[in-house]
């Protein structure tokens, strides 16, 4: 495990890459504990209904409710809700996994950048590289320019080996050259 953990860690959007096995958020659980960053994730709010919120709210899970607050109000968009999570909040990290999916896909979602950026923290790009047994956060991007940033993001992650190679893709729309 990397022991440099960069001070943003502590509130941040943390970005879980690359996501091909579903061990991958038990061993970033665990990792992330050990470098003392309040890891969480966001799941819909119907998660939370017995018996299922027994387990999702001790891992940290955080309930996601879209809905209008009050009648005719409009619908929050995902980018809004999480958004507002870190509002009233010192410390948070909140784990997204960008390539939506365990499965290869050659399109990155963005949502996770343009929270970031709406929420005025950082983005922190969290790994696990099962190739070198190391787990850790590496670069801290501040949200500028999404091509620029996305782009950093894809080189960072070329680096790093997922449990599945075969699984993971960087996004071509960001970079010129891929490894796997």
């Amino acid at each position: 495990m990397d022991s440099n953990v960069p001070a943003e860690a502590q509130k941040c959007v943390m970005i879980a890459s690359p996501h091909t096995s579903n061990w991958d958020i038990v061993f970033a659980s665990a990792a992330f504990t050990e470098m003392k960053i309040p890891l969480k994730f966001t799941i819909k709010k119907e998660w939370f209904r017995f018996p299922f919120n027994l387990l999702i709210g001790p891992m940290g899970g955080i309930p996601i409710d879209r809905s209008p607050k009050v009648p005719g109000e409009k619908r929050l968009s995902m980018v809004d809700a999480m958004a507002n999570i870190f509002k009233d909040r010192d410390s948070i990290a909140v784990m997204v996994t960008p390539e939506g999916t365990r499965k290869r896909t050659e399109q990155w979602k963005t949502g996770f950048w343009y929270t970031a950026k709406q929420a005025g923290v950082p983005i922190c790009l969290g790994y696990l590289d099962y190739k070198k047994k190391k787990a850790g956060v590496g670069k801290v991007i501040w949200p500028t320019d999404l091509e620029k940033d996305m782009a950093t993001m894809m080189e960072f992650y070329d680096q790093i080996t997922p449990c599945y190679p075969d699984k993971f893709s960087l996004d071509p729309k960001y970079t010129k050259h891929r490894k796997l």
